[in-house]
């Protein structure tokens, strides 16, 4: 009896330590539970929470709509409810590949090609041929023998193979993307349109696809590239660069909004309050007071002149003279900034309008003019007798007229010829008159020396130093006087002319005639007088000097049927690095306006070293008249003679 009692409390005590055990196992494990979620709760919350959000909340940047930029496209001199948005915001396709989708990558590479690159490799070709001055030349000997016959078949053989050399190259690019193992993602082509994507779609090749992706598009290409700019990237941010995009980068910008919100087990966002989302601010536009078809003319001209006397360049400015409001500017060589990554180099996205720097020549002597007229020092009679040279103190060689090897001294010569006939003599005769502390502030007060303020990057100062020393050199004041060894930039150039069209009174130039909030609002732009530089009476017998520069003088080719028009050439020397001048090399300048008692617009042309002419009246003169006609022609001027 006392065996089986005693087997009993020890299969009890057995059973109670056995619960012992897995209530203590039960509370460790509950323990460590516990601890792993206060770990996970408490210690490490921000951790899991940020890991937490990542799959389950979702936060985006919202980008919002560039502003756009709008020109004038009415025959009023502005007009803004008359207009064409050149600068706009349009869906291209991004084209890529799976090329674990794609069966065979040759096939593939050969559609490809045919839809993207055919046509521009051939139209290269032909270009790099055209160039050639082998195939240019009609009696070059070919080397196949004969004449012309030979010429286009060897050009044809030559062409065939290079557009294989450049094929084969292309299709290898293309395989090699294509065959690439367990690749997910490949991209192809960027920025491509709908024709091209409407080819794409037709081919249907297996394992290509595309998605569209906003992109800025400037609707005239290359025309008016220098006043855009572009649109450029900064990591992933978009950023606009030179002229209006770079100088208005905020205002077309607008302010980025942002979403934070939750994914649901579909996949579905959910907003979770107001407060999580922040609308974006749409950029402003930007309404010029360019004139889209005048633009379209002035630089269409300037390209085919710059390209006929052989030109290293050019620029073409018009201006309002009684408001400042810029009508057209542009310079060549220009780039295309829907492509702003295909230029030879980044120098082509500077506008030379406004940022060349280079001494006028001749055009400054109206401003030598202006001076004297205006302290009247010199009137239009009066005169002095010119030897064709002078000498000046401290300087060994003489000052000599550009025609004095050919024509000699003018002898006794009034003010209306020194214009007319373009004499340095006659502008160090008037600069002396007025003396050079007193030239320094005429030369100031027409804007030389400082940047004009208009809205565009990188714009220049130009450099009248060597008027502003304590103690001038007399030399330096004598070649200042018919703008040498100064330097301006054709902005300033043309709007110290504008000043004089517009009575003595300088105006500052400006392009942006309004701009446009996306809430609507408008901030228009106001004409701003700067100051006024001479009198009304020094600025009218200065205009009628220049109508018989026109007349008279070297610029007759400026002449226009029906109109006076008042105007000045320049063919100024260029600087060498080394010192003195570069042999051969002229900068030729024609600054005018029409008609010359209620002048509507003022001109400057420039073309740089042109091969083709020695001088301004050859090239800048005839340009200018083109144009000219055209704008009295598009805003119907009456004619008043």
């Amino acid at each position: 009896m006392m065996v089986r009692n005693d087997r009993k409390r020890t299969k009890r005590a057995d059973k109670d330590n056995r619960l012992k055990i897995a209530m203590a196992v039960i509370f460790l494990l509950a323990a460590a539970v516990a601890a792993k979620l206060f770990n996970l709760q408490v210690i490490q919350h921000d951790l899991y929470f940020v890991l937490a959000s990542s799959q389950q909340q979702v936060y985006n940047k919202l980008e919002p709509e560039r502003g756009r930029i709008i020109v004038q496209d009415g025959r009023e001199l502005i007009n803004s409810s008359s207009n064409y948005a050149a600068v706009i915001n349009k869906d291209f396709a991004h084209v890529y590949a799976v090329p674990d989708k794609i069966t065979d990558p040759s096939s593939a590479a050969e559609k490809l090609y045919d839809i993207f690159d055919k046509e521009n490799i051939e139209q290269e070709v032909e270009d790099l041929l055209n160039k050639s001055e082998y195939f240019r030349a009609s009696s070059t000997a070919s080397p196949l023998g004969g004449g012309q016959a030979a010429i286009a078949e060897y050009r044809q053989i030559k062409k065939e193979a290079e557009i294989k050399l450049r094929r084969d190259s292309k299709l290898q690019e293309y395989v090699s993307k294509l065959s690439k193992e367990n690749d997910p993602y490949e991209p192809i082509k960027n920025k491509v349109d709908d024709q091209a994507i409407e080819k794409l779609n037709q081919e249907s090749i297996e394992g290509v696809d595309y998605f569209y992706e906003k992109y800025r598009y400037y609707s005239e290409n290359n025309i008016g590239s220098h006043l855009y700019g572009f649109v450029g990237y900064e990591g992933n941010n978009k950023v606009g660069r030179y002229g209006l995009e770079g100088f208005f980068d905020e205002e077309l910008t607008g302010k980025y909004g942002s979403i934070k919100a939750e994914r649901s087990a579909s996949g579905k966002l959910i907003i979770i309050n107001d407060r999580e989302y922040n609308q974006p601010v749409n950029g402003s536009d930007l309404i010029l007071t360019v004139n889209r078809s005048i633009e379209y003319y002035a630089c269409k001209k300037l390209n085919e002149a710059a390209v006929r006397h052989g030109a290293d360049g050019g620029s073409v400015i018009i201006i309002n003279p009684k408001t400042g409001a810029i009508i057209a500017m542009c310079s060549w060589p220009d780039f295309d900034p829907n492509n702003y990554n295909k230029v030879a180099s980044a120098r082509h996205y500077n506008n030379p309008a406004i940022f060349d720097q280079y001494e006028p020549g001749s055009v400054f002597k109206v401003i030598t003019m202006a001076a004297g007229l205006d302290a009247e020092k010199v009137k239009p009679e009066t005169t002095y007798n010119d030897a064709g040279s002078v000498m000046i103190e401290g300087w060994p060689k003489p000052i000599k007229n550009s025609d004095f090897e050919t024509y000699g001294g003018h002898g006794i010569t009034n003010m209306e010829q020194i214009l007319e006939a373009s004499l340095n003599t006659g502008a160090i005769f008037v600069a002396q008159k007025v003396g050079a502390e007193n030239f320094l502030n005429y030369v100031k007060a027409f804007g030389f020396g400082e940047k004009t303020g208009i809205e565009l990057e990188t714009e220049s100062s130009g450099n009248i130093s060597p008027l502003a020393r304590k103690k001038v050199r007399p030399v330096e004041f004598a070649t200042a006087s018919f703008g040498q060894g100064i330097t301006v930039t054709p902005l300033q150039m043309v709007n110290s002319f504008a000043a004089i069209a517009n009575g003595g009174i300088l105006m500052q130039p400006y392009i942006v005639g309004e701009i446009v909030k996306s809430d609507g609002q408008r901030e228009i732009t106001q004409p701003k007088q700067i100051r006024r530089v001479i009198s009304e009476r020094a600025a009218l017998l200065l205009s009628g000097m220049m109508v018989n520069v026109v007349e008279k003088g070297h610029a007759k080719r400026a002449k226009l049927d029906g109109y006076y028009v008042a105007g000045k050439t320049g063919t100024a020397q260029v600087a060498s690095k080394s010192g003195g001048y570069e042999e051969g090399q002229t900068i030729h300048t024609f600054v005018g306006f029409a008609p010359s008692e209620d002048p509507k617009f003022v001109m400057l042309v420039k073309l740089d070293h042109p091969k083709d002419a020695p001088f301004a009246e050859s090239t800048a003169v005839p340009l200018f008249g083109e144009i000219a006609e055209f704008v009295l022609n598009y805003y119907q001027v009456p004619k008043e003679r």
